[in-house]
């Protein structure tokens, strides 16, 4: 069984930052790409942010610099640094992650998704 567990959701003053964190755990043989998502209430999932195995990282436009991810490939954890947060950043942040497990010496890959941490961004 796999678990992504996100943490370091808040509430912040626009300007301000957060860090979110995102750990993998569970009977995993390997992980591949990593990303983070977010969604507000009545509207679709939108990407944040991937990165890959290698360190290859990609960012959606609206991000403009702002925020950075990064990964421990030891730890299986992905980051999200945000800096200059805008009330429009409000929304829960997922994390999600392709990953491999072994089960009876059978070995299959699959994409994984945490239950959100929520960001809100008001003065």
């Amino acid at each position: 069984q796999v678990q992504l567990v996100e943490s370091g959701g808040g509430l912040v003053q626009p300007g301000g930052s957060l860090r979110l964190s995102c750990k993998a755990s569970g009977n995993i043989f390997g992980v591949s790409a990593m990303a983070w998502y977010r969604q507000t209430p009545g509207n679709l999932r939108e990407l944040v942010a991937g990165i890959t195995h290698g360190g290859s990282t990609n960012y959606a436009d609206f991000i403009k610099g702002r925020f950075t991810i990064s990964r421990d490939n030891v730890a299986n954890t992905i980051y999200l640094q945000m800096n200059s947060l805008k009330p429009e950043d409000t929304a829960a942040y997922l994390c999600y992650a392709e990953i491999e497990t072994a089960v009876s010496g059978s070995r299959s890959w699959a994409d994984y998704w945490g239950q959100g941490t929520q960001v809100t961004v008001s003065s």
